[in-house]
């Protein structure tokens, strides 16, 4: 996957590639990253990428003229039309479905504002999907982009060695990930279960998918409204209601 960012503090980023997952995806050529500072596309003589809104109002607006240059700079070089991603607050709710999505694309831009906003000329006449990574707002769109990009690197084969890891993550099934354990079976009077321990498959399975199911119920039960489940997951759903409406 190729990778190109649009942002006027490229630096931020060092670490994040330098480090962990994202950095052995890049030695072993799953991903290709290049930063553009848009800055350097500017028709400004004092290479200014921003002005203030027409109508008045706090803040400034980042000019479009920069940022269609740099993006044309990249295309230029394509025979696909890559996506091109606005990090923004007004966007679209980030999922583990929308990594899916964009883990299939051989190349994703990303474009990182500053100041109070974008042009909305780089919204719609350049952007093919506008993301939110929250219900918050921050100095800039390199942090969300960052956890963009990791959540999505992460999902191309290979790079997690084992690639049933993220097939089993949480919100990859629709539930969130069940209870894990590891050595030691006891640790300060806290114990495995035993069920974890038995070596059987089946019944391990099935506790997993119930102790999921269960961590859904209690934290998160508005993933559960568009799922289907088994009559055997209905029962536990039933149980828990009633114990939970009689608490």
């Amino acid at each position: 996957m190729k990778v190109d960012i649009l942002t006027l503090f490229p630096e931020m980023f060092e670490g994040v590639f330098q480090s962990s997952i994202l950095k052995k995806a890049i030695d072993q050529n799953f991903l290709q990253y290049h930063y553009i500072n848009f800055r350097d596309y500017t028709d400004n003589k004092h290479n200014k990428v921003d002005d203030y809104p027409y109508g008045g109002g706090a803040g400034m607006v980042l000019k479009p003229q920069p940022i269609f240059d740099a993006i044309a700079s990249i295309e230029k070089e394509e025979t696909v039309k890559p996506r091109i991603i606005l990090m923004c607050p007004q966007g679209e709710p980030y999922t583990q479905r929308k990594a899916e999505e964009l883990a299939k694309e051989d190349h994703l831009i990303f474009i990182c504002g500053h100041y109070e906003g974008y042009d909305e000329r780089i919204r719609t006449g350049l952007a093919t999907d506008e993301i939110s990574i929250g219900d918050y707002v921050l100095t800039g769109g390199e942090l969300g982009a960052m956890v963009v990009i990791d959540s999505v690197v992460r999902l191309i084969p290979g790079v997690l060695g084992n690639d049933t890891s993220a097939v089993e993550d949480s919100f990859s099934t629709g539930l969130l990930e069940h209870p894990h354990y590891t050595r030691p079976a006891e640790f300060r009077g806290m114990k495995v279960p035993d069920v974890l321990l038995s070596g059987n498959h089946a019944h391990i399975d099935t506790w997993r998918r119930k102790q999921a199911l269960k961590r859904t119920f209690l934290r998160r039960p508005d993933l559960l409204e568009n799922q289907s489940f088994s009559v055997e997951e209905k029962e536990w759903l039933k149980q828990w209601k009633e114990s939970k409406g009689s608490s």
